[in-house]
């Protein structure tokens, strides 16, 4: 053959060497966006779309749905470090096991655990769409499909929505266990698929489009309270993933959007349409079951289990109260006398009152039924089922809800009062747990009544015109 019909076709593949090793990175986001930034560092031509596509193949996260939205993951990118890709690929896949560890999911800073999957989806998506928000399939790739498996398949003997969990470590998490492995649909993966929303409609918008993913993901997650909270904060951090995303979707969208997931799956695994019957049950299912959702998720706020804030474990045998229950006490700290701003002030906070109170005060617990921290957070104490040691008198008829801080002269953020008049309050009496008519009572923290008034009472009192003194 003549040798000048010879082409010689080179591939340049650029491999990087990223100073990565499998001990050094943990499951915390922070440690997440630091492997995508030496991702970046390798690679600094690549666009984020172009990163998340190297995520995605690390990941393997190659199913026919997501191609049918987002094509291949593009395999003539640049080759990444194999101990880098390791970490990505054990840090994004998501599965719960047979011991009911949740993989596929990383601690944020802000107390909350996401999975990494349904949020790099959406990333993608949004950066792939031509217009400011429309997004195809942003909806499918990060909820919907997860809620169609979960709403359409639910049993009596299966939770299908919900299932939290706990860290091994929360300084250098790697093992995430869940509460409950029946759950269909764990806090975890709708957190990641609120933000994979949230992010992805906002880069669609080109003029938002940071240069660097890892930029846009420490500006989301890392936020730095100031001493206002979250009433100065940026609009979008993780903290406010619960407000944005009930003031961005639709659940009769959502819903809908469920459906055609469903539809889309059966028709890429080459299977029938559905029929009008059973297509009428699904509707039926996924209406009542998104109730459920949009009570968890869209009305209730985040509240961190005990495990999470480093709780001891209760002294004796609690007491279960008989709902629902009638009022809602409010109080606020004497010692600690400051507010809260971040998870590891306000769990440290936490760990100091239960001490007071079991060791100082020789009571079974921390007194209260659940906590507000300026941080956006609401920390459980008792909970939902067990009498607290709040309001003397009083403990079995209502839930005590302290705020962190000493507010005799000066009031908590609004975002702090909201979280507990409005989202507390309202999750409680949606889940049956108060009378819709409950009462709201202030704690009055002062006993000498020629001191000056309590302003947090008096707030209180103007909320439903009732007070208790102490």
């Amino acid at each position: 053959m003549d040798s000048g019909c010879w082409k010689l076709t080179l591939t340049l593949v650029v491999v990087f060497v990223s100073s990565y090793t499998q001990a050094s990175f943990s499951r915390h986001m922070n440690d997440f966006i630091e492997a995508v930034k030496q991702v970046e560092d390798g690679a600094p031509a690549l666009e984020p779309v172009a990163v998340l596509k190297m995520l995605r193949r690390a990941a393997g996260l190659s199913d026919p749905f997501i191609r049918h939205f987002l094509g291949s993951e593009d395999s003539s990118g640049p080759e990444m470090d194999a101990g880098l890709s390791e970490y990505i690929r054990k840090t994004v896949h998501h599965r719960v096991t047979a011991d009911a560890t949740e993989e596929g999911v990383v601690l944020t800073a802000d107390g909350t655990t996401v999975a990494l999957g349904p949020l790099l989806l959406g990333l993608e998506a949004g950066f792939l769409s031509k217009s400011a928000g429309r997004v195809r399939g942003l909806y499918q790739l990060c909820l919907a499909q997860d809620l169609s498996l979960s709403l359409s398949r639910g049993s009596p003997l299966t939770q299908p929505l919900g299932s939290d969990g706990c860290w091994d470590s929360l300084t250098s998490p790697q093992v995430f266990t869940l509460s409950d492995s029946s759950s269909l649909l764990t806090t975890p993966q709708v957190n990641g698929g609120m933000d994979g929303i949230l992010l992805g409609m906002e880069v669609s918008d080109k003029t938002r489009r940071p240069l660097k993913l890892s930029s846009l993901l420490t500006g989301y997650y890392c936020h730095q309270l100031e001493k206002t909270g979250l009433d100065a904060a940026p609009r979008l951090i993780s903290r406010r993933r619960r407000d944005n995303f009930r003031d961005l979707v639709v659940s009769s969208e959502l819903s809908k959007q469920v459906v055609k997931s469903v539809e889309l799956q059966r028709r890429l695994k080459g299977e029938s349409r559905m029929e009008a019957k059973e297509k009428k049950q699904l509707k039926s299912a996924v209406k009542e079951g998104m109730k459920e959702f949009v009570h968890m998720y869209m009305v209730c706020p985040p509240i961190l289990p005990r495990c999470m804030w480093g709780a001891e474990p209760y002294k004796g045998t609690p007491t279960n109260l008989s709902l629902p229950l009638t009022y809602l006490f409010i109080h606020h700290t004497h010692t600690p006398s400051q507010p809260c701003l971040t998870f590891e002030q306000c769990s440290a906070d936490m760990r100091s009152m239960q001490r007071f109170h079991q060791v100082d005060r020789g009571w079974d617990d921390i007194g209260y039924s659940f906590v507000a921290g300026s941080d956006g957070n609401i920390y459980e104490g008792r909970g939902w089922n067990w009498q607290g040691a709040h309001t003397l008198g009083h403990n079995s008829v209502g839930y005590g809800v302290s705020f962190i801080g000493d507010y005799m002269t000066e009031l908590p953020s609004q975002q702090s009062m909201t979280l507990v008049r409005d989202r507390l309050a309202s999750c409680a009496v949606g889940g049956g747990r108060l009378v819709a008519n409950y009462t709201l009572m202030g704690h009055r923290q002062v006993r000498d009544t020629t001191c000056p008034g309590d302003a947090l009472y008096n707030e209180i009192k103007g909320w439903k015109h009732w007070g208790v003194k102490k």
